[in-house]
């Protein structure tokens, strides 16, 4: 009897495992990161009795924008596909005598039929379908329950200090390589893979790379309260703390962190309020005036005191006398004040001259002088200078050394309106260039005059006369 039950096991299940399938997978939601293909069937399907595990050849399978499938035969991964659309599986080792070449399928299924046979009716054989969610996994949040420290500068009072900082937000992932994490964490899993089973590991993960992150972003020079404010600095900071671990061991690749305002521990708080009112009297000037009203008040009180004014004004001398300061002091303190201010100025001006007058030379060295200090090439002329016949360099329309005007462009001429022109049309008035309009340049030595059309009789710079020779053809 079980031979004859293995027999029509083995013929049953080839015959079952013969109809071709259609693999489909619905929206993975938030929480689902990898879930198990599963054959579409109805109430009018004839394919209710194949094994689960089993995709006979010419199967399709469809792919979801944001799903990544995954073919796995024996427990090891034969086919990936990361692009939406139909995937027709045609590697299969289950023939089908509905895919094919009838004939071809005839003889496969039985061949099959004689192997499933020498296993009682079983198919020994695993081919599974999966569906990875590649859309990013969103709502994770994190939060530290010690604080962590973070270094600060005040450049005020030019001192670094450690204060302890706590912070809480979100952080967005995904899967960036669906193998290494079916791998390293998923598996062949029977049903689905959720969010929750690695949700602790990851949270861990994350802490621990936020305090070394957190110190790349002090040593930028950002304040604990300007940290949310530098989110995308602070997520390059983590990947490249988890990428070692999160990338490249288990397929995840942060996408965003988001941080809520930053919250000081009391200790904390309070010297960061001593260290900002210190700040505040580092500037001369706020220092005096606090100090003018605190003497004012101290008067009005020794003037009111009731053992007599002359015992509060005392007071205040000894006070004086043992390190407080008095008018002359505040008023040494406004002098101060007023000597910075003016030293900054002047040091301002003095680099934002510096600044102006400087060029860059050719070979890349930045300079200030009228000679490159690195190859010795002068510096170069502005690009609106011309030179004058006396060899002065000039910018403006007459010649800062012999007051000669600006000569005339090559080829220019004169329109009765005045204005200098190299076209056909004048530029200001429309006017036609004057067909008889001749110009002139002297033909041995090359010189122009500043009226092309008139020119003298001798050129001034050889002597040559001017004649119909050195009219411009």
């Amino acid at each position: 009897m079980g031979l004859i039950k293995a027999i029509a096991g083995a013929a049953g299940g080839v015959l079952a495992d013969s109809w071709r399938e259609y693999f489909y997978c619905d929206s993975l939601d938030n929480d689902t990161l990898v879930v198990k293909g599963k054959k579409r069937t109805s109430g009018r399907s004839s394919n209710s009795k194949g094994e689960d595990n089993i995709i006979s050849n010419g199967s399709i399978i469809a792919v979801n924008e944001g799903q990544c499938m995954m073919i796995v035969q024996q427990g090891e991964i034969v086919d990936v596909c990361a692009e939406a659309g139909e995937f027709v599986f045609d590697k299969s080792t289950e023939p089908s005598i509905f895919y094919g070449g009838l004939g071809e399928g005839i003889l496969g299924t039985f061949k099959t039929f004689g192997r499933r046979f020498t296993f009682g009716g079983d198919t020994a054989k695993d081919q599974r379908v999966y569906f990875f969610n590649t859309k990013q996994i969103m709502g994770n949040k994190f939060g530290t329950a010690n604080p962590v420290p973070f270094s600060v500068y005040n450049k005020n009072v030019n001192a670094e200090f450690a204060v302890d900082i706590r912070c809480n937000g979100e952080y967005i992932y995904r899967i960036a390589n669906p193998l290494l994490f079916y791998k390293e964490l998923c598996g062949n899993v029977t049903d689905e893979y959720t969010r929750k089973e690695l949700e602790g590991t990851l949270r861990s993960d994350f802490v621990d790379a936020l305090q070394p992150a957190l110190a790349q972003i002090s040593a930028l020079g950002v304040s604990y309260n300007q940290i949310p404010g530098h989110a995308r600095e602070l997520r390059d900071a983590i990947s490249k703390e988890l990428n070692p671990i999160w990338l490249e061991l288990r397929g995840i690749e942060i996408v965003r962190v988001t941080m809520n305002p930053v919250t000081l521990t009391e200790e904390s708080s309070a010297l960061v309020k001593e260290y900002d009112k210190a700040s505040i009297y580092s500037n001369a000037r706020v220092a005096a005036g606090a100090m003018t009203a605190g003497t004012i008040n101290a008067m009005n009180k020794a003037a009111g005191n009731s053992a007599g004014a002359m015992t509060g004004f005392m007071g205040m001398g000894f006070a004086q006398n043992s390190g407080g300061v008095g008018a002359n002091g505040v008023a040494s303190m406004f002098a101060a004040a007023n000597q910075q201010e003016q030293m900054e100025q002047v040091a301002q001006e003095a680099r934002a001259s510096l600044e102006a007058n400087s060029w860059t030379c050719k070979c890349g060295a930045v300079n200030n002088g009228k000679f490159c200090v690195e190859c010795g090439s002068p510096k170069p002329a502005p690009a609106d200078s011309w030179t004058c016949k006396c060899g002065a360099v000039n910018n403006g329309k007459f010649c800062v050394e012999c007051g000669s005007p600006k000569p005339a462009p090559a080829g220019s001429w004169k329109c009765s309106c005045g204005t200098e022109n190299k076209g056909k049309f004048c530029v200001e008035c429309g006017a036609k260039k004057p067909a008889d309009a001749l110009l002139y340049k002297c033909d041995k030595c090359g010189w122009e005059p500043e009226d092309p059309t008139n020119p003298p009789k001798f050129c001034p710079v050889c002597g040559d006369p001017f004649s119909d020779e050195d009219i411009q053809k």
